[in-house]
């Protein structure tokens, strides 16, 4: 019917919510420690200032060089002239240009250059090493300088000064240097552009004078081979009589070819003067006028025809004024009669000319048959010389090849041996120039974030401590630090009530009672049962709540109280059902949180028989060490309850509670879990002892006692012997007369 407790302590959660969302208090607070937070944040960045202003400034110099695949158009192979893509550098190349600007042995080059290890600056053992840093260095926090070398100091203060990165998406490499003196660091980050394209110019002409150098061994011994392979070619020539004509081509095809055309020639001046021939005979025989070529070409005929013209003209002017009788006129057809034989004479003379000249061609023509047939009978038996022949001047004209291309390639490699044909693959697009603006340090932002850092920090220290100076609030804190959860955890309980039984309280204690009730509780309060608390809570006798009201009971615990709380089931005597009322209350705080139900002994068979795996282990085993909490955490198969057992064999409540690790293995299990339900037993029977109830409130400082009625001694006396044996406080739940009946099954409830 009513909940009886120690004492009245307020709800964890209720002022926990209000101290920390209530900003105005917040800010309140904040107000009343204004100058414990300023002045360390004033002196802070003070101290700050002074640091940065007695810190030697240091000025940034940048220089920027743009990788590029640079090649000289005019010495490339021809075969190579076409190719546009010849600069495209992908970023593995960029990132590995990067690393070489960053070698040692360019370093090297530009500390011995600039004389770097000469200024203090880059070797701090010029100056002497302080006093904090030579204890630093032999406490091995550093490198102890003196124990360097001086290339070592020098190379390490380079690096430190020195950074080298390609930008994003680019093939621009930046180079930045830092130094005291603004000068020195444009000059460094320029020798060291310089000094990496040289490198690269250095390498380029390296390679060709290497390759200039092995392509010239290899030409003297391909220039031997060559003169042996034409030596070979020139000597199995004149050995098989295949030498080699004007038109480089071989005697015996030579005179074929001379022969062939030669035939034909012939051929052709016999066809054409038997042609002529048969023609003139052909006018003779036919009486027709002579009109040949050959006739008309001939001078005697030319001048026979002359004079026959001439006869005709006087015979013609003859007859004229006499007649075909008259001696003249005789005279002149008797010579011009003689004048046609002779030309028809002189035409057959021609015509047996040209047949003479038709028997001649053809007699020409048989004999260069007979030359021609010999010549290619003489051509069908060098075929097989002049296959070797022919693999001869191959194997010449390959060595004679390769003798021109390493030629060419040696041309090319003698070219690229100089400073201005052998172009690094990168350029400078941006020289370093002196800065007069120090880069580090950054005095203003450096101050700003030490006294941000100084005010926030001094802030929330003001805060954790109004916080932890609450009620509420220090038990946060104790409970965050790992504390026992019975001397930092708030009541938990539905109400407060009279500290003893059967010892009334004052009308002002009952009223002041209700008054400091937690906020958070009562606002959970729901219908009727808050008005119960409400009236127990004025009433000046022990407080309890009805079984009945159990469940709403760990529904407003659950909302109230934060997570780790420990309870532990207790019956005033042997017979009440302490592991039915456990259950029950276990699983009414599972439906919203993580819980886990413990048996110490008295209910593990109807622990078990909710269990979804009976045979599990328990507390025995845990601290024997034979099982781990993976082994002996169960599932309830009714809800989303877990159970621990005792164990496989029987055990006594005081072995489990006197193991060693209790008090580790009960921590771990308030860590993991929301709430952590221990089935207790009856505080009454004869095997509970003072011990046990005392090893109890150690794990459990919130007990929830299972009585019949609330006016009996036996109630008064085991409230006071709970509050005696360290309880942080009681919560009385009324069962009526006592249960003997077993508690249900898993598949009942």
């Amino acid at each position: 019917m009513n909940v009886a407790s120690q004492s009245y302590r307020p709800s964890l959660r209720g002022q926990f919510i209000d101290a920390d969302f209530d900003i105005p208090a917040l800010g309140a607070a904040l107000w009343r420690n204004k100058w414990k937070m300023l002045r360390p944040t004033i002196l802070i960045a003070l101290a700050t200032l002074a640091v940065v202003m007695v810190i030697p400034p240091k000025y940034l110099s940048e220089s920027r060089v743009l990788v590029v695949g640079r090649d000289n158009i005019y010495l490339r192979p021809d075969v190579d002239k076409d190719i546009l893509d010849r600069g495209v550098v992908d970023p593995e190349a960029v990132t590995s240009q990067v690393q070489l600007i960053l070698s040692r042995d360019l370093a090297s080059e530009v500390i011995d250059k600039l004389k770097l290890g000469e200024r203090r600056e880059f070797d701090p053992a010029l100056g002497g090493v302080s006093p904090v840093k030579r204890v630093l260095g032999l406490l091995g926090f550093i490198k102890n300088p003196m124990s360097m070398t001086q290339q070592e100091r020098v190379l390490e203060a380079y690096y430190d000064r020195l950074s080298v990165y390609a930008v994003d998406k680019s093939r621009v490499i930046v180079i930045d240097f830092l130094s005291e003196n603004p000068e020195l660091a444009a000059r460094v980050a320029n020798a060291i552009a310089d000094a990496y394209l040289e490198r690269q110019q250095a390498a380029k002409q390296e390679q060709a004078r290497s390759a200039g150098q092995w392509l010239a061994g290899e030409i003297e011994s391909v220039r031997k081979k060559v003169a042996d392979a034409e030596a070979k070619v020139e000597a199995f020539r004149a050995k098989s009589n295949l030498l080699v004509g004007p038109n480089n081509t071989t005697l015996s095809a030579q005179q074929l070819g001379d022969l062939n055309a030669q035939l034909a020639t012939a051929r052709a001046q016999k066809a054409d003067a038997e042609a002529r021939a048969r023609l003139i005979r052909k006018m003779l025989q036919s009486g027709e006028p002579i009109e040949s070529s050959d006739i008309l070409n001939s001078e005697l005929i030319r001048r026979l025809s002359e004079q026959r013209v001439t006869l005709r003209a006087q015979l013609a002017e003859q007859s004229s004024s006499l007649l075909d009788n008259h001696p003249r006129i005789k005279e002149l057809k008797a010579q011009i009669a003689d004048l046609d034989k002779q030309i028809r004479k002189e035409a057959e003379i021609l015509a047996r000319s040209l047949e003479n000249d038709s028997k001649l061609a053809d007699a020409r023509v048989e004999a260069q048959l007979a030359t021609f047939d010999q010549l290619k009978g003489q051509a069908a038996t060098t075929n097989e010389q002049d296959i070797q022949l022919r693999a001869l001047e191959r194997d010449a004209k390959s060595q004679r090849d390769l003798l021109e291309s390493y030629l060419a390639k040696y041309r090319e490699a003698s070219a690229r041996d100089t400073i201005n044909s052998a172009p690094p693959d990168a350029r400078v697009i941006s020289r370093a120039t002196v800065s007069n603006v120090p880069a580090y340090p950054k005095k203003l932002p450096t101050v700003l974030i030490a006294a941000l850092a100084t005010l926030v920090l001094s802030s929330g220290m003001v805060l954790t401590r109004e916080l932890l100076a609450s009620p509420a609030g220090r038990a946060t804190g104790r409970a965050a630090a790992g504390t026992l959860r019975a001397k930092a955890a708030a009541p938990v309980r539905a109400a407060a009530a009279p500290a003893a039984a059967a010892v009334t309280e004052s009308p002002a204690a009952a009223g002041a009672t209700a008054a400091a009730a937690p906020l958070g509780w009562r606002r959970a309060g729901r219908g009727s049962f808050a008005d119960r608390i409400a009236a127990v809570i004025r009433r000046p006798q022990l407080a309890g709540i009805p079984i009945s009201a159990l469940e709403e009971f760990a529904d407003n615990l659950r909302r109230e109280s934060e997570d780790g709380t420990q309870i532990a089931v207790l019956g005033v005597a042997p017979g009440m059902d302490t592991t039915g009322t456990a259950i029950e209350f276990a699983r009414a705080l599972a439906d919203e949180a993580r819980v886990v139900l413990v048996g110490l002994g008295a209910g593990d068979a109807a622990i078990r028989a909710m269990s979804g795996d009976p045979s599990a282990a328990g507390l025995a085993e845990l601290a024997q060490g034979t099982a781990s909490f993976g082994d002996i955490i169960t599932k309830d198969e009714s809800s989303g309850l877990n159970l621990i057992v005792s164990g496989r064999a029987p055990a006594e409540r005081g072995e489990l509670l006197s193991a060693p690790g209790k008090g580790k293995n009960f921590s771990a299990l308030a860590a993991a879990y929301g709430h952590v339900v221990i089935d207790g037993g009856a505080i009454g029977s004869p095997d509970f002892s003072g011990q046990d109830m005392a090893a109890l409130a150690e794990i459990a400082p919130h007990a929830l006692l299972l009585v019949e009625t609330l006016s009996g001694a036996a109630t008064v006396d085991a409230h006071d012997r709970l509050l005696e044996a360290g309880f942080g406080h009681v919560t009385i739940v009324v069962a009526g007369r006592a249960s003997t009946a077993p508690f249900k099954s898993a598949a009942a409830a």
